[in-house]
């Protein structure tokens, strides 16, 4: 007859844990957010409502969810492929473009802004060709999608390039042999495996997009209902110590920003579960 022995782990308890977990949660999340709450309740239902829907402030909201959700996506389309040509291909300078991929991670906001303005201005390196075709970026909604595009790209290929990077060939070589074409097997076989991934790397080029401020404000030029983030109000309210109208305006950034998170993570977990 054999005794079970219990192994104990070199890891604190459950308990221990949790408790340390818990608290960590309160102090640095849930405490700050509930006094973003709390600090806007005191304004009273109508001048909520009031500040809320103020024209100015449903330009700002639209630009921003609207700029951060088109980046995403474009992050989640090329970034992709980034981290597909750096986990299949070997060539030449393959290591300082995969250095080059974690620059807007080192890079400031402000300095991203001010490069990012200096280049796509009606003067700049790239700008300069674009304006006589009618493309204008720097102060315009289109310069903020840029700017949130370029500092979410990271986060979809670092996401999705050690996927790909564990991804068994012998499936691929075995769809091959059975005649499916390309397409089919990066339908099939691929898209299955990675996806997870790239919705992760979506929610994460979302969620760092969603307060970005440095690089937006250079290159967006801040002009009241064309190139005005929901931030830069935030921002301009508590200089004016409108602590209140600030904190209305966030409230309204998180909940909506919580209701798209919770969704993305929603497919997110359909797509594990489908592709397991």
């Amino acid at each position: 007859m054999s005794v079970a022995i219990k192994q104990r782990s070199i890891l604190p308890g459950f308990g221990l844990t949790l408790g340390y977990t818990l608290v960590y949660l309160c102090l640095i999340v849930l405490i700050p957010l509930s006094m973003t709450f709390l600090k806007s309740a005191t304004l009273g239902w109508a001048t909520f409502w009031k500040v809320v829907t103020d024209p100015r402030v449903v330009a700002s909201y639209r630009l921003s969810f609207g700029a951060l959700l088109l980046a995403a996506l474009i992050n989640a389309v090329f970034g992709l492929l980034v981290a597909w040509v750096l986990a299949r291909y070997r060539f030449p300078g393959q290591r300082l473009v995969d250095g080059l991929v974690d620059l807007p991670f080192a890079l400031p906001t402000a300095v991203a802004g001010i490069c990012l303005t200096t280049l796509y201005s009606a003067n700049g390196w790239i700008g300069r060709h674009l304006e006589p075709h009618g493309i204008k970026v720097a102060y315009t909604p289109l310069g903020v999608v840029v700017a949130l595009t370029f500092i979410g790209v990271p986060f979809v290929v670092r996401t999705v390039q050690p996927v790909l990077q564990d991804l068994d060939l012998e499936a691929e070589e075995a769809a091959a042999s059975l005649g499916a074409n390309r397409w089919q097997t990066f339908l099939h076989i691929i898209l299955p495996t990675v996806g997870p991934a790239v919705l992760t790397g979506f929610a994460l080029a979302f969620a760092r997009a969603l307060g970005e401020y440095g690089s937006v404000v250079f290159i967006s030029g801040n002009l009241p209902m064309r190139t005005e983030v929901a931030p830069l109000l935030i921002r301009t309210n508590r200089e004016q110590y409108d602590y209140g109208r600030a904190t209305a305006i966030a409230v309204v950034m998180l909940v909506t920003s919580f209701v798209l998170l919770l969704i993305i993570n929603l497919l997110q977990w359909w797509s594990a579960r489908r592709s397991a």
